[in-house]
């Protein structure tokens, strides 16, 4: 790589335009490709840095949405983040300049978004959104600084597992084929639905599926249980013959009498049982495909019947040392 003209740096991977504009020393991203960062650097150089007066919130949300979010998300990313530029931002700030929006206006937002019904994990996405344009904003020199405040994002009540109890698992388990296969195949790999309708036979070897197309991006590899390579020895081409996971869930719920079964209860279900059984929570981690341990982790309480029986064996033991209970302490007051 030849060496930099004056103006232009390198940071990390990406190339920046570093100049002086406002009275500020504002640095304008030129992306991770010399020869387009070259080319755009020049380009400023010629005609200088775009006036701010000149750019709405809108205007600059679709210059991020054009050439930010294709490269850092996939397309059900690209597709969600599209509707919330459309049905969030644009309507509430897409008319403010975006050198003028402030902290006050995306406090503003927050409520907006809250008074029209929106869950708690939902304002989050969207909030999520907002945070990461105004960051870029700052980094392609739109803005001298991101606006985004701190300690805005709603607080997200964290939820238990929504399992299936081993009576429901008999249920769904024994429904006729091809229903009755793909949720046992779901219950004992603990994949997604979209990974469960890509995969094929020729996914299965020496006892392993490996998972191509996954939502990061990262093959990984899922051991079989014994009970379930004979069922997939035989099976040629599609191993799951459904695409919409709404038909699967209706007809599942109809044939087992488990109404309100839904196909991801199985992938709970199985990263529950597997830490119940004394599986870690690392080869877990593999097993889901999550990139941090901590959204692994929320399966790691153990059920109200486990927590029970640990209960039982505790008093037992402590009964058997001569530790006497409150109870019994009562009884011997009176």
């Amino acid at each position: 790589m030849p060496r930099l003209p004056k103006g232009m740096v390198r940071r990390g991977r990406s190339f920046y335009y570093r100049v002086r504009h406002g009275g500020r020393s504002v640095r304008i991203s030129l992306g991770p490709d010399y020869a387009e960062a070259y080319r755009r650097f020049r380009l400023l150089k010629e005609q200088g840095i775009p006036q701010r007066s000149e750019v709405t919130v809108e205007l600059a949300a679709r210059e991020w949405f054009r050439t930010y979010v294709p490269n850092a998300r996939g397309a059900y990313g690209v597709k969600q983040t599209d509707a919330r530029l459309r049905h969030f931002l644009e309507p509430f700030m897409g008319h403010l300049v975006l050198h003028k929006a402030g902290p006050q206006d995306l406090r503003a937002y927050r409520v907006w978004l809250e008074k029209r019904g929106l869950s708690p994990a939902t304002v989050k996405h969207v909030l999520s959104d907002a945070r990461c344009f105004f960051n870029w904003a700052e980094g392609a020199g739109y803005i001298a600084r991101s606006p985004f405040p701190k300690r805005i994002m709603p607080r997200i009540q964290e939820r238990p597992p929504d399992r299936l109890s081993d009576d429901e698992v008999a249920g769904v388990s024994a429904i006729p084929d091809p229903y009755g296969f793909v949720v046992r195949l779901a219950l004992r790999t603990g994949l997604r639905w979209g990974e469960l309708t890509r995969l094929q036979s020729t996914d299965v070897k020496d006892g392993v599926l490996t998972v191509h197309q996954t939502k990061s991006g990262k093959v990984r590899r899922v051991p079989l249980s014994p009970a379930l390579r004979p069922e997939l020895r035989n099976r040629i081409g599609k191993l799951v013959p459904f695409s919409s996971p709404g038909q699967f869930n209706t007809r599942v719920r109809i044939l087992s009498g488990v109404w309100r079964f839904h196909v991801h209860q199985l992938r709970h279900t199985f990263a529950c049982r597997w830490l119940e059984a004394g599986g870690s929570l690392p080869a877990l981690q593999q097993i889901l495909g999550h990139s941090s341990i901590v959204t692994t982790q929320r399966y790691g309480r153990l059920s109200d019947e486990a927590v029970r029986e640990q209960a039982q064996e505790v008093w037992k033991r402590g009964h058997s040392r001569g530790h006497t209970s409150p109870e019994e302490a009562v009884e011997a007051q009176s």
